[in-house]
């Protein structure tokens, strides 16, 4: 009987591990950052030279961030650490709250870099600002791409 009880409470406490994985809202968090890299690629081209400027792209770009900055990371709960292919590494939870201002200064220097981009003479070095917000949290809290 005890061994019946212990594969029962083994059992569950795997169900309870899988259930953990909040897979909906790692599968969330990684549409919206989808959706910040599909509109960074186009103007990261142009900041590259290998396409035209074109401000109206920057500025869309820079919207998509302001808007993404404040809800990523409200989806970085506890229960997302580990499922769904995650590439976040553990380092989010442990400083959570330099990660949290992290997002936050990307969202002010989007909104700024929307002011202060008015023609292809300001904007690489703007842009280069916003995007080292991108790279300085990816080197620190996502795994690197294989």
């Amino acid at each position: 009987m005890r061994r019946i009880t212990s594969v029962v409470a083994t059992l569950a406490l795997g169900a309870t591990a899988v259930f953990a994985q909040n897979v909906p809202v790692i599968k969330e968090r990684q549409d919206h950052f989808k959706k910040m890299g599909d509109a960074a690629k186009p103007v990261g081209a142009m900041f590259k030279g290998e396409a035209d400027f074109d401000l109206t792209k920057v500025q869309a770009a820079l919207k998509v961030m302001q808007e993404k900055a404040p809800i990523l990371p409200t989806l970085f709960p506890d229960d997302t650490k580990t499922g769904g292919d995650t590439e976040a590494l553990p380092v989010i939870w442990q400083e959570k709250a330099d990660f949290e201002a992290r997002f936050k200064k990307l969202g002010e220097a989007a909104k700024a870099a929307e002011a202060s981009i008015t023609d292809e003479e300001t904007f690489p070095d703007t842009w280069k600002e916003v995007m080292g917000n991108c790279s300085g949290c990816h080197k620190k809290f996502r795994k690197p791409k294989s």
